[in-house]
């Protein structure tokens, strides 16, 4: 079968609904921005674009977010609304709460209302008052409205589907985070995401609009180095002004105040047919839409969840044609594919009544083989068998267990002295020229050489090795100190010799990686220090995958303790908040990987079944 063959009979659903539509012309359109009244009585500034047609009645899309709308072109000037553009519906942007030219004050992720109070507001009620009033007062619509949005507005149309309008049909979210401790951008498994944590906060609660901080330096690493301990943030610079670094430092554990802000204490059964996006590289966001699909999963009796993960970045399937990340190619136009297949499919069935709905449970790109796939189920049942993937004396990785009786791998891990997360030097995230966007597939050889990142790695593959579903890390490890952090990254190691691309010899590209803070290995509630010296089982979810690790590549695995300043400095002597830490705290430490019969650190991975 040929390539374009598959391609056709994979997208067979959407190829028809593209079919349908494609008979429609192209759609101008005339501009507003207005101010709609939620229940409380506060205003938010919304930009609406109703196609200047004449074509019957359309449907609403509404994007809500904290990044601003007053500058937004018209939808079909944007690459990630275009195809949608050409199809006819009423556009609607609209800056939240307390954002931009939007009334009220603005919440982090904003808590969910007191129910009993009917004049509570939160995100949900926003977006209910905010559909309610566009079908009352906006002529020409069809009386269904979906949502959608990137990252924070993935978060909006996640909670625009709880106790939603009776309008709304559809909603595709795409990057939403989920939890803020233990998988999304603020924390890891709680490990604090320092250089990511400290300046979104800033940039969205210094002021009502985007708001860079001024480092005044160009590499950060070394901004956040002489910073010293996190106690300096408010003492130097935020001065208590910035609200949720200040809930950093009141909440370093999982106490109520994340899990309420959770999706999961939020989402029940699904009542809005919705998609679920998700990137294998999202810098930001990975964990939230796996998960947000997850939890609804569990209770979707009337088939309304689905979920598409492409070789992206965050956002990255909204923008380009999505057949390059960095240096790694993927031989096709993923974004367009996306853009103009599935989210357009996705709307036009919902909305406009135009398809047969037949859309695949899970869609997702398997990298390396750089193919779609389709699945009855995410992950995927009876078509894989989890295996151990050991590690070994000499730097080696087996499926064979080991045989000794005493053995372990040791590294000293100084916090004066972090390993840096990606190359130097390290850009404000959102600064000029920043490669924050694309640092998931830098090549990893740039740690080469460091003693304070141990390697371990198969011989070259005799055939492909397929991974699909999710991945985790078991680490039987010991410390001189009393808490510190593990990271693990799962790479694919590019033969030394490429003919097709010679540039890529060598290539040591990550396609997992994960966090996990010592403290919290019985528990994310009540951290506990470690005893040094003792051994310590510690697991860590390394989420999910779907690679394939071609013939004459090698699988590696490196753990290190430092990820700067992606991840705060743990001082690896206990201490109750870190938040709170002195720099006497910060002492360099020995940690030790067993790899023994009785302590046989590994990874467990999912196998696909040949």
């Amino acid at each position: 079968m040929s390539h374009r063959s598959r391609w056709l009979l994979l997208f067979a659903p959407f190829t028809l609904t593209i079919g349908l539509l494609a008979q429609q012309d192209s759609v101008t359109f005339v501009r507003s921005e207005i101010l709609i009244p939620m229940r409380d009585g506060v205003r938010l500034n919304t930009v609406i674009f109703i196609p200047s047609s004449d074509q019957g009645l359309f449907p609403f899309l509404l994007l809500r977010t904290p990044y601003g709308v007053s500058g937004q072109p018209a939808p079909d000037r944007m690459s990630y609304l275009r195809n949608l553009a050409k199809d006819g519906y009423i556009f609607v942007h609209q800056d939240i709460r307390g954002r931009y030219k939007s009334e009220g004050r603005f919440e982090m992720q904003r808590m969910a209302r007191n129910r009993k109070d009917p004049r509570s507001i939160d995100e949900s009620t926003d977006t209910y008052n905010t559909i309610d009033w566009l079908l009352k007062n906006i002529p020409n619509n069809n009386g269904r409205a979906g949502m959608l949005g990137i990252s924070y507005g993935g978060w909006t149309t996640v909670m625009g589907t709880i106790e939603a309008h009776p309008a709304m049909k559809a909603a595709s979210e795409q990057a939403t985070p989920a939890d803020m401790f233990l998988g999304d951008d603020f924390h890891h498994n709680g490990a604090f995401r320092l250089s990511y944590g400290f300046e979104y906060a800033f940039m969205e609660e210094a002021s009502k609009t985007d708001t860079l901080f001024p480092f005044g330096t160009y590499d950060i690493y070394d901004w956040f180095l002489r910073l010293g301990p996190l106690s300096n943030v408010n003492a130097l610079h935020f001065k208590n002004a910035i609200p949720s670094w200040n809930d950093f430092v009141r909440h370093p554990n999982y106490d109520e105040f994340w899990q309420r802000q959770a999706l999961a204490s939020r989402l029940d059964a699904p009542t809005v047919p919705t998609l679920h996006v998700a990137g294998w590289w999202d810098q930001e966001d990975f964990y939230g839409p796996l998960t947000a699909y997850r939890i609804l999963e569990k209770k979707d009796a009337g088939n309304k969840n689905f979920i598409v993960v492409g070789p992206w970045n965050h956002g990255g399937w909204s923008r380009g044609d999505g057949n390059q990340l960095g240096r790694v190619e993927f031989d096709t136009a993923t974004g367009r594919t996306f853009r103009e297949i599935i989210q357009r499919s996705w709307f036009a069935y919902y909305l406009k009544d135009v398809g047969d709905g037949k859309f695949p449970e899970a869609m997702t790109f398997q990298t390396g083989a750089n193919r779609w796939r389709s699945y009855s189920a995410w992950p995927p049942q009876n078509e894989t068998v989890t295996r151990k993937l050991y590690l070994r004396a000499n730097g080696q990785l087996s499926f064979e267990p080991p045989s000794d009786a005493d053995a372990a791998d040791t590294f000293v891990s100084d916090p004066a002295k972090p390993v840096p997360y990606r190359p130097r030097p390290i850009e404000q995230t959102y600064g000029r020229g920043s490669r924050w966007y694309t640092w998931l597939v830098e090549d990893q050889r740039f740690v080469d050489g460091r003693p304070d990142v141990l390697t371990w790695k198969t011989d070259p593959l005799t055939e492909d090795l397929t991974m699909t579903g999710d991945i985790a890390a078991t680490l039987f490890a010991s410390t001189t100190g009393s808490d510190t952090d593990w990271i693990v990254k799962l790479i694919d190691v590019y033969p030394a010799e490429l003919s097709t691309n010679p540039t890529m010899g060598g290539f040591q590209l990550m396609v997992a990686n994960e966090v996990f803070r010592g403290r919290f290995r019985n528990g994310f509630e009540k951290p506990e220090p470690v005893k040094p010296g003792e051994v310590n089982r510690y697991t860590v979810d390394m989420r999910q995958m779907n690679h394939v690790f071609l013939k004459g590549h090698r699988v590696m695995v490196q753990v290190q303790s430092t990820w700067f300043p992606i991840i705060d400095r743990n001082p690896q002597t206990y201490v109750p908040n870190i938040f709170e830490a002195k720099e006497s705290n910060f002492k360099a430490q020995t940690h030790s990987i067993q790899r023994t019969v009785r302590n046989p650190s590994h990874l467990l991975l999912p196998v696909a079944i040949r």
